[in-house]
């Protein structure tokens, strides 16, 4: 709240993080008329590729919308004016525009009309966590947002009410009845299946880019027209500020990994038990990178103008695809993890992103970003550095070739390692030996490297 004008109390975009500048509003919870209780969220906010609610500081009615979804505000804008409760200032007027709407639909202004449903579905990221945390089927629940949107307040009164111990009662006990293909709500199929959070095939469950086909020709015949999404923009800023601002360079080097895909197949049976995830390469390549930053701590670094900041923690920025763009989340202090301790982080923080849970704490103070691109067959890479970091490197896809040992031909399994480098901090001979290091560690992988 930045302060108390007669026609209302101002609703700001909040400090989120010491870094953050802006926000994006990528859909109103709240419309103009509705009762508004503290702490309630009124919409959703994009901050560095990451969903966050923006709640209500105060308790009353929302007069007024200053933004429009879309829109990317600087942070202390003022985004919205809520009536406080029993302050007369301005709300005469909004009771008298809310009553006018009520008496049109119907139904009281805080509640959507029943034939409203267009955001049933639709979930935030605090009402997905709370739901998952007390086991409860969204189905079950009645949303009193706009367009029938369940909202942080419904999930909370149903807990309150006893509903969710009900539920878990009721489907201990109770044989599972089939719900007619008419009332099953489709969009709904989706979420009960696993996320897939390695491999090429990705999950259905992140939203895909809204298409709408223009007809330029007789035939009836036209182009695609995708509209560009807040996620995508901030990409495309980030991307072009990198690329502008950053002198980028890039170098290659092979690796055998033989004894790595020797060790990985003996263990991940037992480490699926264990544990219950998929041991990953990426796990030991991080583990790798890790030690080799430790040699060469500057590649853990940032440009700051007149000087060069080296950051102690080694906070790994893992680059995560879906089906419309690209997350970072960030695996903290991972040179305090070990290998086991690595993927389960890159389990974690994978599905989390491909499921629209992430954070924002999630993806802030990354100091180098790896990027397993050989999960999807891809042999060399050129990645762009990410904005403000020094390197961005990749691990290609592990393919068997003859290779010459001790001038005999052997068949290995081979990958190659590509790093891209902010050229005003490091140079071909600092990341060539880094580069050297990194293959030295996962090739001294062997049958007694230990998980733990």
């Amino acid at each position: 709240m930045k302060g108390t004008k007669a026609q209302g109390t101002e609703i700001v975009i909040p400090q989120l993080a010491e870094s953050l500048v802006s926000a994006t509003i990528s859909k109103w919870l709240k419309k103009p008329g509705d009762y508004v209780e503290q702490y309630e969220p009124i919409c959703e906010l994009i901050t560095e590729k990451v969903n966050a609610e923006l709640p209500s500081t105060v308790e009353g009615t929302l007069i007024e919308l200053l933004a429009n979804e879309g829109d990317t505000v600087p942070v202390g804008a003022v985004v919205a004016l809520i009536a406080e409760s029993g302050d007369s200032n301005g709300t005469e007027q909004s009771e008298t525009d809310a009553a006018g709407s009520s008496s049109a639909a119907g139904t009281p202004a805080v509640f959507p009309p029943s034939g409203d449903t267009g955001m049933r579905n639709r979930y935030s990221p605090a009402v997905q966590q709370i739901a998952s945390e007390h086991g409860i089927n969204l189905l079950h629940l009645n949303g009193t947002g706009l367009g029938g949107r369940i909202t942080r307040k419904d999930v909370l009164k149903f807990i309150e009410e006893g509903g969710a111990e009900k539920a878990r009662a009721s489907s201990a006990g109770a044989v599972p009845v089939a719900t007619p293909a008419s009332q099953a709500p489709v969009a709904n199929k989706a979420p009960e299946q696993p996320v897939r959070s390695t491999g090429l095939h990705l999950s259905e469950e992140p939203p895909i880019p809204k298409i709408e086909v223009e007809s330029r020709r007789d035939d009836g015949r036209g182009e695609y027209i995708i509209d560009v999404t807040p996620i995508r923009n901030t990409i495309a800023t980030r991307m072009r500020q990198s690329v502008a601002e950053i002198p980028h360079a890039w170098t290659m080097i092979e690796v055998d990994v033989t004894n790595l895909v020797v060790l990985r197949n003996k263990i991940k049976d037992e480490f699926m038990k264990k544990e219950g995830i998929n041991l990953t390469y990426l796990a030991f390549v991080l583990k790798a990178v890790v030690n080799a930053i430790k040699d060469y701590p500057i590649v853990n670094s940032v440009w700051a103008v007149d000087k060069i900041i080296v950051k102690r923690d080694i906070n790994i920025s893992l680059s995560v695809g879906t089906e419309d763009s690209v997350i970072t989340p960030v695996i903290k202090k991972a040179d305090q993890k070990n290998i086991a301790g690595l993927a389960r982080e890159i389990d974690e923080l994978s599905r989390k992103a491909r499921s629209g849970k992430l954070k924002l704490d999630d993806v802030q103070g990354g100091t180098i970003t790896v990027n397993n691109t050989g999960s999807f067959g891809s042999i060399l890479s050129y990645p762009i550095i990410n904005y403000p970091q020094a390197v961005n490197l990749t691990f290609e896809t592990i393919v068997k070739r003859p290779v010459v040992i001790h001038d005999m031909i052997a068949v290995r399994s081979m990958a190659n390692i590509c790093l891209s480098l902010d050229h005003r901090i490091l140079d071909g001979v600092i990341c060539g030996r880094f580069l050297q290091r990194v293959k030295e560690n996962l090739e001294s992988y062997s049958i007694e490297t230990k998980l733990y």
